[in-house]
């Protein structure tokens, strides 16, 4: 991997793709949120009238994923992160999806890739990795604010119930993604703001970076 990489791992709304967006910016780099694949498939899946238990019909449906219309709104709402809870837990849909990942983490001049496996599947060599967490009611509060906007109905209390859920469905996964690389800098959000999140951020990533350009010399 000849570019700096930085892999940014954590649970559901816990400010990883927040975090991703920051460091992208500041270190002018591509960045890929890797959840958005799995809410495309598990969206179109069901917009194709399958079912989100089918795996070989997820997997299709990965396979032929266009990466160009990540940015539909239908991927952000909170019923496609339940549709991307339930095909991610297809081994088949991660297969098929993990390629385009490892070859986005792969590019030259680097990338930022948030997911919640980057760090120990996707990009086990990135210099960088941080593993960014919160407890479970501090990040349904934040999932919770975020669907205020195109969701002004939905209570604190159902996102939470989906938040922890979801949790639950990945911790019982044999390959479970909740568990952090063994070199990656945790970072927990529940008490911090937005800015402090973000300077922290930036002083994990320039301490590894450092360290990446030493064994560049």
């Amino acid at each position: 991997m000849s570019g700096f990489v930085i892999a940014v791992d954590g649970p559901a709304a816990s400010g990883k793709g927040t975090i991703a967006a920051q460091l992208a910016a500041d270190y002018g780099l591509p960045v890929l949120d890797s959840g958005l694949l799995y809410r495309a498939v598990g969206v179109t899946l069901l917009n194709e009238g399958g079912e989100l238990g089918d795996a070989a019909a997820a997997a299709e449906v990965a396979r032929r994923l266009d990466p160009t219309r990540l940015g539909d709104p239908a991927f952000r709402t909170r019923g496609a992160g339940e549709a991307a809870s339930r095909v991610a837990a297809h081994t088949s849909v991660r297969e098929a999806l993990r390629d385009f990942q490892r070859a986005f983490a792969a590019q030259s001049g680097g990338a930022v890739v948030d997911g919640r496996d980057i760090g120990t599947v996707i990009a086990p060599d990135a210099p960088a990795k941080l593993y960014v967490t919160a407890t479970a009611e501090a990040r349904a509060r934040r999932r919770w604010l975020q669907l205020q906007a195109s969701d002004p109905a939905v209570a604190y209390e159902d996102v939470l119930a989906d938040i922890r859920v979801r949790d639950e469905r990945d911790a019982g996964r044999a390959d479970s993604p909740m568990a952090a690389a063994p070199d990656a800098v945790l970072l927990d959000t529940t008490e911090m703001s937005i800015s402090a999140v973000a300077d922290a951020a930036r002083r994990i990533v320039e301490a590894a970076r450092a360290r990446w350009e030493k064994t560049l010399r």
